[in-house]
């Protein structure tokens, strides 16, 4: 959420085209945060707007795009889950934004798989082990299509719920953390339809899986499952701690975890386990029993965590609360020391910051500041040491998206449609409050001296011309 990048734009219209470089239509629904790598652009959405004439419907889409104008390079298109709509949210499309390392780009699908793509599509072959990719493209009882060279190149999957029986809930989301030879995911296990079971209470929360190959090499051993509120939708984090890298994690049952990483000399011929060095309750006071019982309380329930917890300094900052569809309104950031064992709880806490109303933003720390959004339309700017208020800012509509810090500026996109370039620093300051005319779930992203601003229908590509 913070970025190195310089000459960013301090404002741009889409009416008049002011500093818009390009842009390009998506689907109907975006939640996927865009990833700039490789002279590319590849963002999540849906298939309300086909690329294919021939792959019509209800489909998850990942495109490629040109970083130079936004031409489609081939996209990944990916049938439903059918078994309810509870598994896959209607039009909800791919909601992961991918990881892209040299030419792979790692992905979690609307089908909770992890897959890995070759960066160039099918248009140099069609690599293995995978080669059967008209047949992934498309629903069951439907004959595949012809594939091109705008289709994309599976190289190797991972059904998470096949191979983990996972059950996911609306749709899986996951940011995949690389780090060396393995990919830690979050798994998307969650309730069932009627929202008060958990159908895999034994299911994994956190798999690691090799990069290379695919195999599924530790999963946590927290028994996460039978507490889990809502669904498991926030993605680990990885940080340095007193010379020892960790990797921290936010569980479906309100706890923040941290495990030992796996080395680069790992081997076993079993699934491991991952060893946990400490564990968080975010909400000791929050009920821890009969927790579904709660449902659509908005003065008591359970806790659930959307974000992905921020390391910096030795510290982590992450927010929760009560859930957004279900539990209470009350939510909090708070600021956790990262350097302790066992259950550090009551120890580790250092500050506890009041949100309006429920936190799925990911903060931004940068220069001694926390800069985090909420869903009472709040943007909040933090001491990083003590937790004390800076200022706040307003707005009509809530925030789904996380803030970005780039180039002395804070950027945001609301729900509502409007999209706030603000001043980084203890002074606020608003540099640009533009209406967009459609919601906004992706948080904007900086890459060589260009501002991505994803719509639910539109990405902008924003470039200072003066």
């Amino acid at each position: 959420m913070v970025s190195d990048e310089k000459g960013l734009p301090d404002s741009f219209d889409p009416v008049t085209g002011k500093n818009i470089l390009w842009r390009v239509p998506l689907g109907s629904e975006t939640h996927s945060t865009p990833v700039v790598a490789g002279g590319r652009v590849f963002i999540g959405t849906n298939n309300e707007r086909p690329r294919d004439p021939r792959r019509n419907g209800d489909r998850g889409v990942l495109l490629c795009l040109d970083e130079r104008d936004g031409r489609l390079l081939w996209q990944l298109l990916v049938p439903k889950v059918t078994n309810s709509i509870y598994w896959d949210w209607p039009r909800a499309g791919i909601c992961s934004p991918p990881t892209v390392e040299s030419n792979r780009v790692y992905l979690v699908s609307n089908r909770g798989e992890i897959l890995c793509l070759d960066i160039d599509g099918l248009a140099n072959g069609n690599d293995g082990p995978f080669t059967d990719e008209a047949r992934h493209a498309t629903p069951v009882g439907e004959t595949p299509a012809e594939l091109g060279p705008f289709d994309a190149d599976i190289l190797w999957s991972f059904d998470m719920i096949r191979e983990c029986g996972i059950r996911q809930h609306d749709s899986a989301h996951a940011s995949i953390l690389l780090r060396g030879r393995f990919l830690y995911v979050n798994t998307s296990n969650g309730v069932d339809d009627s929202h008060k079971v958990i159908k895999s209470p034994d299911a994994p929360s956190l798999v690691v899986v090799n990069k290379k190959t695919g195999r599924l090499v530790a999963c946590d051993g927290e028994h996460i499952g039978p507490d889990i509120f809502h669904c498991t939708w926030s993605s680990p984090s990885c940080g340095m701690v007193n010379g020892r890298p960790l990797i921290f994690f936010c569980g479906g049952n309100g706890v923040v975890y941290a495990f030992e990483v796996l080395h680069d000399d790992f081997a076993a011929d079993t699934v491991a386990t991952l060893k946990k060095v400490w564990q968080f309750d975010f909400d000791p006071a929050a009920p821890k029993e009969n927790i579904h019982s709660y449902l659509t309380n908005r003065r008591e329930s359970p806790v659930n965590m959307l974000d992905m917890p921020v390391f910096d300094r030795g510290r982590i900052y992450v927010s929760g609360g009560g859930d957004l569809w279900w539990g209470k309104h009350e939510a909090w950031t708070k600021c956790i020391d990262a350097g302790g064992t066992g259950d550090v709880t009551r120890a580790a806490e250092r500050w506890l910051y009041p949100l309006t109303r429920h936190g799925i933003s990911t903060a931004s720390v940068a220069d001694g500041l926390v800069y985090v959004a909420d869903c009472g339309g709040k943007i909040h700017c933090i001491e990083a040491e003590t937790g004390k208020p800076v200022w706040t800012h307003e707005t009509k509509g809530d925030f789904w998206a996380s803030t970005l810090v780039a180039d002395g500026k804070v950027f945001i996109g609301s729900r509502r449609g409007e999209f706030l370039i603000l001043a980084a620093g203890r002074e606020k300051k608003i540099l640009c409050d533009v209406e967009l005319g459609e919601p906004v779930s992706a948080t904007p992203v900086a890459a060589n001296g260009v501002l991505y601003v994803a719509t639910m229908k539109t990405l902008y590509a924003v470039k200072a011309t003066n």
